[in-house]
């Protein structure tokens, strides 16, 4: 789970592992961190898996595959994210359900990636600490006390401990560069 996106991906088209070990691995992690942390507003286990398992057969079939073929990664509650809630932290899209996804999680789904879940987001992306109203606070896992701060707070916080491969975040005053 410390690897990096491209090793994964590498050790996945070899069949080092398959992209199911592989997503069950950070489901596991993501089970003992996340009720600490709170990074990871929302899992989707059975779609991860489920796309892991379509990932592992199509290079059974010796199908073409994308660059991030079979690697887990979660998404910054920001970006619209087909099938999945995306509030952007705010309670005014509290249970919107976008039909399509934003143009970076359709480029990373064309990549071969397995969406996890999205990341914990401040409302509307505007604040340097990583909690809004409707999932709360995000901690940060060096230091429970406190949050990894800017909006991508949940993103870094479930990248430091393994519970993902990669997330997208987006930074206008700070988002990335806080925490």
């Amino acid at each position: 789970i410390y690897r990096s996106a491209s090793e994964m991906a590498r050790l996945v088209r070899a069949r080092s592992i398959s992209s199911e070990e592989l997503v069950r691995a950070h489901l596991l992690r993501l089970s003992e961190v996340n009720p600490k942390l709170n990074a990871v507003c929302q899992i989707d286990e059975k779609g991860a898996l489920t796309a892991a398992r379509n990932a592992d057969a199509a290079l059974k079939r010796r199908e073409e595959v994308g660059k991030l073929h079979g690697v887990p990664v979660t998404i910054k509650d920001s970006f619209d994210t087909r099938g999945m809630i995306s509030t952007g932290g705010t309670e005014g899209r509290r249970g919107f359900v976008p039909e399509t996804d934003a143009t970076v999680v359709a480029r990373l789904r064309a990549a071969g990636a397995i969406i996890l879940g999205k990341t914990n987001t401040p409302e509307l992306t505007l604040s340097y600490d990583t909690e809004n109203l409707i999932y709360g606070r995000t901690g940060n896992p060096y230091d429970l006390a406190q949050t990894p701060g800017g909006s991508s707070g949940g993103a870094a916080a479930i990248l430091a401990v393994g519970g993902s491969a990669l997330d997208i975040g987006s930074d206008t005053a700070g988002s990335i560069r806080i925490p």
